[in-house]
């Protein structure tokens, strides 16, 4: 395939990010070259997948007129399961039923199709089925990319890496070293088929409301992890995932699918999901390595975006909405370097780093920046905590002659006789520490 081999841009990948950042440089009348390796945009993305609202509204405001969303969410559950039950909370508010809504359940290889079509309208050129092999470097300057087609050599003032998790390209170019077990989860998702009505019917929702269910605790097998369950208008989307380091060292040597069979069948669950025709199996990668594990993410010539500079928020599980940020923020930075008749070197695209640190993005990873190296070092959280809060539960609420304060003296022993009144408080400690 012959194409010019000069642009202002070349966007690496046409996730979120990639599209975010491709959009905005095309429409700001930019020269962007987006090279994708899936078929077509989404054909290897992967995400749960939840829609945050502001992220791609200050990027197209008009989206939900023609953008293919699932449901709109109502209703937040977050559930602590031990082997046999759950203890948790919801939030549920008629004001997410007003327009403008907060949040969508959606299909990612569907809407990866139709933001990429958002961006080929704002006049990119998209290239599928292409690899790029590696950055081309002129000393330290990033000047183009090498392809497995295209005629091998496209030149741009700057590359935007929006490659994903473990970026490949950043690697081989040396601006970080391969990503750490322990900085990143393995996760596996299926999507069940079921009719609109049933799925309605089963979470006491209607039209195209939508509930999501957070899940932690035993399920996982000691590991750090969490799974999900998300409504979409006919079907259901559940997974879980777990830090790869522990998938190594657990004893269980249990995989990724053995843990989603496993979840299915959680009495909590598996009524919610019976009659469910697998649609869709999928498994990814996820950096949840936080605020520590953010590698430097520009250079003279080139920025990295999304997953690629590890812009997950763990703690809220919120990653597309950092991602699309990240890469209108990396576009935004360009725009007005050129603007500004500045060439494209690492003091001028500092800027897109100030940016960052001024944004929600880094404001929030910064506050959960102990959260990782917390979860990591006490297991108790998926096991022991899970199990005692269950049984709490279960005890003040059977009603059985015992008096409640007996219950809670016995709670209370149970507590005490699992932790210890010091581990009591160093886990409370922690945390404060891992969430503050």
């Amino acid at each position: 395939m012959n194409v010019n081999k000069n642009f202002d841009a070349i966007v690496v990948g046409a996730g979120p990010s990639g599209n975010a950042c491709a959009y905005t440089l095309a429409k700001a009348g930019l020269k962007v070259l987006q090279i994708e390796r899936g078929e077509y945009p989404g054909s290897k993305n992967v995400q749960g997948a939840i829609l945050y609202s502001d992220a791609l509204e200050r990027i197209i405001p008009d989206f939900r007129e023609d953008a293919p969303l699932e449901r709109h969410i109502i209703e937040q559950r977050m559930w602590v399961l031990d082997d046999a039950s759950f203890i948790g909370t919801h939030f549920r508010s008629d004001d997410y039923n007003k327009p403008p809504h907060n949040r969508y359940t959606i299909l990612r290889a569907q809407f990866d199709k139709w933001f990429s079509s958002k961006v080929r309208e704002a006049g990119a050129l998209l290239i599928c089925e292409t690899t790029v092999e590696e950055l081309l470097l002129d000393a330290d300057r990033v000047i183009g990319v090498r392809c497995d087609r295209l005629g091998g050599e496209v030149y741009a003032d700057v590359v935007v890496l929006a490659d994903g998790v473990n970026s490949t390209l950043a690697r081989k170019a040396g601006f970080h070293g391969e990503i750490k077990a322990k900085e990143v989860a393995l996760a596996v998702k299926e999507i069940l088929f079921l009719p609109e009505e049933v799925i309605q019917q089963r979470f006491n929702v209607k039209g195209d409301e939508g509930v999501v269910i957070e899940l932690v605790g035993k399920v996982t097998e000691g590991m750090v992890g969490t799974a999900f369950l998300y409504t979409n208008k006919e079907s259901l989307t559940i997974g879980i995932g777990c830090m790869l380091d522990g998938f190594k060292s657990n004893p269980n040597r249990t995989t990724p699918y053995a843990l989603l069979e496993k979840l299915k069948r959680h009495p909590s669950i598996a009524p919610l999901i019976e009659g469910g025709e697998m649609k869709e199996y999928c498994a990814h990668l996820i950096p949840e390595g936080g605020f520590h594990a953010i590698p430097k993410l520009y250079g003279t010539g080139w920025m990295i975006v999304g997953d690629s500079g590890g812009f997950v928020n763990a703690a809220h599980r919120e990653g597309s909405n950092l991602a699309m940020t990240t890469g209108r923020l990396a576009a935004e930075t360009i725009i007005e370097a050129r603007a500004a008749g500045l060439p494209m070197s690492e003091k001028t695209l500092r800027a897109y780093k100030d940016k960052l640190d001024a944004s929600f993005v880094m404001k929030d990873l910064h506050k959960y920046r102990d959260m990782p190296e917390v979860l990591h070092a006490n297991p108790q959280f998926f096991t022991t905590y899970p199990e005692l809060v269950n049984r709490a539960a279960q005890t003040m609420l059977t009603v059985d002659g015992d008096d409640k304060k007996t219950k809670e003296r016995e709670i209370f022993k149970s507590f005490r006789g699992s932790r210890g009144v010091a581990g009591l408080l160093g886990d409370a400690f922690k945390l404060w520490r891992a969430f503050r």
